[in-house]
């Protein structure tokens, strides 16, 4: 649940073109809802737009037409993507730092593979 002290980056934007923030005491609300879905929506129309890219940057017949559009709705994708995470990275729990960690978790390198 979001703490109802903490703004939570709503995955649209205002008519300006400025961020939109939601204050609430629930994360089941309305509108905690419609950005849930609105995050999930954008981040799977990010996942087809990357398999998309991939068959276009195959094709050696694409054109640069063909190109400039690929690039604008990918460089959208990855603006989309990037709110979410941070909006959900706002939204994680702190964790304690802990004495003399100063590179945080460890983990395997089989974790990355």
């Amino acid at each position: 649940m979001t703490p109802h002290n903490e703004l939570r980056l709503l995955p649209w934007s205002g008519p300006d073109g400025k961020p939109c923030f939601l204050s609430t005491d629930t994360s089941d609300g309305p509108v905690s809802r419609l950005a849930d879905y609105t995050e999930t929506t954008q981040l799977a129309v990010g996942t087809e737009l990357l398999e998309h890219a991939q068959k276009v940057l195959i094709d050696e017949t694409s054109d640069l037409e063909e190109l400039r559009l690929l690039a604008s709705d990918l460089a959208g994708a990855l603006r989309d993507a990037l709110r979410v995470a941070t909006s959900r990275g706002h939204r994680l729990p702190a964790t304690p730092a802990h004495e003399g960690d100063d590179e945080g978790p460890r983990l395997p390198a089989a974790a990355f593979c």
